[in-house]
């Protein structure tokens, strides 16, 4: 078996490894907080060699990128509930499981640091925000397809996302299934 053919092997080596950096990252932010820790302290918490991480990753803007990716991503799928209504219901409840469980400020506190350093980390946001924003634009053209009529993307962000990380970080309040839904029927009033 060559390099290539166990690089795409799921379950192999480099998915272990790749899941111990990804942890390891996200326990090191959680405890130091974004900024207070390097690629050598990454590879030392994940027990490989930071030279591993520079050949994946090449910086460490780009792990925490794909780490934010990897872990909202495996948190939070598109729900296709066969509604625009419902299906923005379970993603309002999906996130916010996300965003309230262990590692879930963390998480979002990540992608707020990385905003603040400089291009590569701008790169690795915007990178993020497009992802998620990919994900958000097929929920809303499968609902259009379904002949419903459903709002913008940056409507769908302004008014269910940023509410709910705001709520978070500010600690403004729970993330009530009740107070969920009112924003998905504000958003789609």
């Amino acid at each position: 078996m060559d390099e290539q053919e166990r690089a795409r092997r799921p379950g192999g080596r480099s998915a272990r490894v790749r899941a111990a950096v990804h942890q390891a990252v996200t326990d090191l932010v959680g405890e130091r907080g974004y900024g207070h820790f390097t690629v050598g302290d990454v590879a030392a918490r994940a027990g490989v060699a930071d030279t591993s991480l520079y050949r994946r990753w090449g910086n460490l803007e780009a792990l925490l990128s794909d780490v934010l990716l990897t872990r909202l991503n495996a948190q939070a799928p598109m729900p296709d509930t066969g509604s625009l209504v419902d299906d923005l219901r379970a993603y309002a409840a999906i996130v916010a499981r996300e965003v309230t469980g262990p590692e879930g400020l963390a998480v979002v506190r990540l992608t707020i640091a990385l905003s603040a350093e400089g291009q590569r980390g701008l790169q690795a946001r915007d990178e993020f925000l497009a992802d998620r924003t990919r994900q958000l634009q097929a929920m809303l053209d499968r609902a259009r397809d379904r002949g419903e009529d459903p709002p913008d993307v940056l409507e769908v962000l302004d008014h269910l996302l940023a509410p709910i990380y705001m709520r978070v970080l500010f600690g403004a309040g729970p993330l009530t299934p009740d107070y969920l839904d009112g924003l998905v029927d504000r958003l789609l009033a």
